[in-house]
């Protein structure tokens, strides 16, 4: 019998329990086995609840796991929301990982009552350190628990907690490490999605940037006077061949990498520019992307003591004297840049190309 095992102390587990609470000055007032008698039907009908539970559990585990996986995942534009299951992605992750959770903690509580021994102890506490003999009363107090629980023979019960507690963990790997294990970029058409670079114009059609009025089909374009010295003001390239296109006019200021947020410096300010960025800017007049680099909020702020523009979501922010890039907060890029100029026959300010790099919070694109 385990109980009968000695211990280095020269004790055996059961001599130490009792000595070991009586040399603390604890009283034992109630311990007993849950099941004296193990497989009864009331035991098994115990157990039977408590690995439901835990068999839920793991079904949850394995569920997220492939919803993560295997589920559809990529950005389908609002106007088809819930084409090939997309809708579903983020409510199913939710429901398996939370179901996980739950379920795994109310198997453990039900392990915890109804295989735990009963016990009641009254003990005096004392602040010195526990010296080695309460120690190795410690240990033998957590064997002899486990062992009257039951667990080496519940073998079955053991998996399943031990599954339930390791599938979570490994979903909480999963997001952490997926995003740089698959790469959303490498298939067909994914210059259509977001977080791209913005507009692209192939054909080289003139793209000209306009305010937003409140009005989709309202076209305002901007002039390099519009702005004060110090003045921001948010922008939206869009095609000259979209002009009569009411939905292309529309989905230019909707898009969600498109914006760009247009500065004015002040005069004899000096800025230093990146690599290849040296021609990007018109006079006094600079334009970067209004994505942040770190989670994709809205660059909105711009403080022109510091000649910062910040983002009010995690107060990253980004040094427009040096080519945005950012100077506290978590964001680690800099803001992409937009090459403007002013178009000879309107006087109106268009951009010259596509921006500088990747919009917003791109991993995959950085290399491109």
């Amino acid at each position: 019998m385990a109980d009968k095992r000695e211990s280095a102390s020269g004790l055996t587990r059961a001599e130490l329990v009792h000595k070991g609470l009586a040399d603390d000055s604890v009283r034992l007032t109630r311990y007993l086995d849950r099941w004296p008698v193990f497989g009864t039907r009331a035991e098994r009908r115990a157990r039977r609840h408590t690995l439901s539970f835990l068999g839920l559990a793991v079904l949850f585990g394995l569920g997220f796991l492939v919803v993560y996986i295997g589920w559809p995942w990529r950005y389908v534009p609002p106007e088809h929301t819930g084409a090939d299951g997309y809708s579903w992605y983020t409510p199913l992750l939710g429901v398996c990982g939370g179901g996980c959770l739950l379920s795994l903690a109310i198997g453990l509580f039900l392990y915890a009552k109804k295989f735990l021994p009963e016990e009641e102890a009254v003990q005096q506490r004392h602040d010195e350190p526990s010296p080695e003999f309460g120690r190795a009363k410690t240990s033998a107090m957590l064997t002899d628990a486990a062992q009257r629980s039951g667990v080496p023979r519940r073998r079955l019960m053991l998996g399943f907690a031990g599954a339930g507690v390791a599938l979570p963990a490994l979903g909480a790997v999963a997001v952490a490490v997926g995003g740089l294990i698959r790469n959303p970029w490498g298939e067909p058409k994914a210059r259509d999605t977001l977080w791209h670079t913005g507009w692209h114009s192939p054909n080289g059609e003139t793209v000209f940037l306009r305010q937003n009025t409140g009005d989709p089909h309202d076209v305002v374009l901007v002039r390099p006077g519009d702005l004060d010295s110090g003045a921001i003001l948010t922008v939206f390239p869009f095609r000259e061949s979209e002009r009569g296109d009411p939905d292309a006019l529309s989905e230019a200021l909707t898009r969600a990498d498109n914006p760009a947020q247009l500065i004015k410096l002040r005069p004899g300010q000096h800025v230093t520019p990146r690599p290849g960025l040296a021609d990007y800017h018109f006079g006094e007049l600079y334009a970067y992307s209004k994505i942040c680099t770190h989670l994709g909020c809205p660059v909105s702020l711009f403080e022109q003591q510091t000649d910062r523009l910040l983002c009010p979501c995690h107060q990253s922010q980004f040094d427009v004297l040096r080519s945005a890039v950012p100077v506290f907060g978590p964001a680690v890029r800099p803001l992409p840049q937009l090459p403007i100029a002013v178009d000879e026959g309107t006087g109106y300010l268009i951009a010259r190309g596509d921006f500088s790099g990747a919009v917003g919070p791109g991993f995959w694109e950085l290399g491109s």
